[in-house]
């Protein structure tokens, strides 16, 4: 498990290219037979991925966490952006399909991840936050799929906003949040561009009381993100890759413009879970 420590916006403004890449951005995620997972001092967030392509692969806790296994005081949301897979949790098996999720409660002891096809080979994505309280946990399935009586599965809650003349029209899918599948303090879900639009999150905002990781992904090879981040008044940009992650601090902006459409997993942990609860930033205000 890789460490990063926390950064002033007081420091950072300092910063030159490699430095800030070095201190937010995770740019190795999805290495095959390998769970990656990089934990951050901002709001102990954990960020992470598993490829099994071999075989399953168990999650644990390591010398990092001070735990007996990953989830004795976390929870954790997932993901999948490749082939379809298997999340075993203490002995039951679920399957989860492309862009399918799952939230794991606190208390789970055993979690392993496998893929179906060993040729198309699932893509988890983890996020995971400390928590006081366990929560069911739930197969996310964004297609509305009705319940089958093996899983609690919920629908994902679709936002459409913006538009192609603004260079921003996109649909929001909610994975997890309160009142839907609920959780101790992690706010996940995705959002997809549509073709024409390459704008994320602009007008952007910060929010103080949360943190926020994006992961960039459905980018062919030549493509890009130019993410931005930093204070309001003192702006920085990081070239984001397809299938590449960035921690963004709470008194950071974080919005991106693309050479084409993308989607992004957005994950939030921190204060509170209210997903309207930011502060916006002017046009007029950004340098």
């Amino acid at each position: 498990m890789e460490l990063r420590t926390a950064a002033s916006p007081k420091d950072v403004k300092y910063y030159d290219t490699q430095r800030l890449r070095e201190e937010f951005l995770i740019g190795d995620l999805f290495q095959p037979d390998t769970i990656k997972l990089v934990y951050s001092h901002i709001d102990r967030i954990i960020t992470g991925s598993a490829v099994p392509v071999k075989g399953p692969l168990a999650l644990t806790a390591g010398d990092e966490l001070r735990a007996q296994y990953f989830c004795e005081r976390r929870e954790l949301g997932v993901i999948n952006i490749g082939g379809a897979g298997i999340i075993t949790i203490d002995g039951k098996e679920y399957k989860v399909d492309y862009k399918e999720g799952m939230y794991i409660g606190l208390g789970s002891k055993e979690i392993s991840f496998a893929s179906v096809d060993s040729a198309k080979p699932a893509k988890f994505y983890l996020n995971s936050a400390p928590a006081h309280k366990s929560y069911p946990t739930v197969l996310i399935r964004p297609n509305g799929t009705p319940e089958d009586g093996v899983v609690i599965i919920k629908d994902c809650n679709k936002v459409e906003l913006g538009t192609l003349e603004e260079s921003n029209h996109r649909t929001i899918c909610k994975y997890i949040l309160p009142g839907q599948v609920e959780s101790c303090q992690l706010v996940m879900g995705m959002t997809k561009l549509e073709p024409g639009s390459v704008w994320n999150t602009m007008p952007c905002h910060t929010h103080d009381r949360r943190m926020e990781v994006y992961l960039y992904f459905d980018m062919p090879e030549d493509a890009l993100v130019m993410h931005y981040m930093g204070e309001p008044t003192e702006t920085r940009h990081v070239i984001m890759r397809n299938e590449q992650a960035i921690i963004s601090p709470s008194w950071s902006i974080h919005s991106g413009c693309g050479t084409q459409a993308y989607t992004f997993i957005w994950g939030m942990v921190g204060e509170n879970q209210a997903f309207d609860d930011m502060d916006g930033c002017a046009m007029k205000d950004l340098r």
